[in-house]
């Protein structure tokens, strides 16, 4: 559920209605009423009044008593992407990423301790697991959350572990937390992170940082491959200057959209004209 606020502007009908949209995923495609209710922590009449609303404005279908997302909810996550400039500045350079490594590749943003997929660009291979434009994993357990998590201070990066995970998988014990922040050192010098098996069996990643116009870290961009194919050698001897070259291309674009005049047109009266 969402977080629920104390200010006197917090309005808990809207909260409601996005703990409702977040109890559907890729293993609750599907639900019915009393499923949103319980997954949400809500009366069955207060969740049937936001299905239905949410059905009105088209974020929602149902069908045979059982309620589904449509399509019209990804605009809420592309309407944040698109507001960076970053996915119509990254998707070109992902694309030949893709084409010259024959691997597939991805970026994602930190949000608490998990990452959060903002933009990829896939090759049809056999993988341990699905990732689309919206997915999360725990950064702890990812190339891109690594190289996430290593630029952030030491406040911020306790402030962002400390927060639960939401990626519904569990908890990764192969490192320590010592452990961890020297890894993340040593990620925060060299300027990529590699995960190896780490997430899921046969999963295998490096990634690098893109940066915005201040030279702040805001994303991270990586290389996918199977394990089976494709050893840590080869990733990092054939992948990994591809991966940094085209990461600071998009960092340096992003830099220049940035910083791009904005003017705002002054409308014109056509009871004037």
């Amino acid at each position: 559920m969402a977080g629920r606020g104390t200010g006197p502007d917090f309005v808990e009908a809207l909260a409601r209605g996005l703990d409702v949209l977040a109890c559907f995923d890729a293993g609750h495609r599907t639900m019915s009423l009393s499923e949103v209710a319980t997954a949400a922590g809500l009366a069955r009449p207060t969740a049937r009044r936001l299905l239905l609303t949410l059905a009105e404005l088209g974020f929602v279908r149902t069908a045979d008593g059982a309620f589904q997302l449509t399509p019209k909810v990804l605009t809420l996550g592309m309407a944040y992407v698109g507001s960076l400039g970053l996915w119509d500045i990254a998707r070109p350079h992902l694309e030949a990423l893709v084409a010259r490594t024959g691997e597939s590749s991805s970026m994602a943003q930190l949000d608490g301790s998990d990452i959060v997929y903002v933009a990829r660009v896939s090759v049809p291979k056999l993988i341990a697991l699905r990732v689309d434009i919206g997915t999360r994993f725990p950064a702890v357990q990812t190339s891109q959350g690594k190289v996430l998590l290593a630029a952030l201070s030491p406040d911020g990066l306790a402030d962002a572990l400390a927060q639960p995970s939401r990626a519904g998988l569990p908890p990764y014990i192969g490192r320590t937390a010592e452990q961890l922040r020297e890894e993340l050192t040593e990620i925060r010098a060299r300027g990529w992170a590699l995960a190896d098996e780490e997430l899921a069996p046969g999963v295998r990643s490096v990634a690098a940082p893109v940066r915005d116009g201040t030279g702040t870290v805001r994303a991270a961009m990586n290389v996918t491959v199977h394990a089976a194919e494709t050893t840590v050698d080869t990733l990092l001897r054939d992948h990994l200057p591809l991966l940094l070259r085209t990461a600071g291309d998009v960092s340096a674009e992003w830099a220049l959209w940035q910083s791009r005049p904005h003017v705002e047109l002054e409308q014109r009266d056509e009871t004037t004209a």
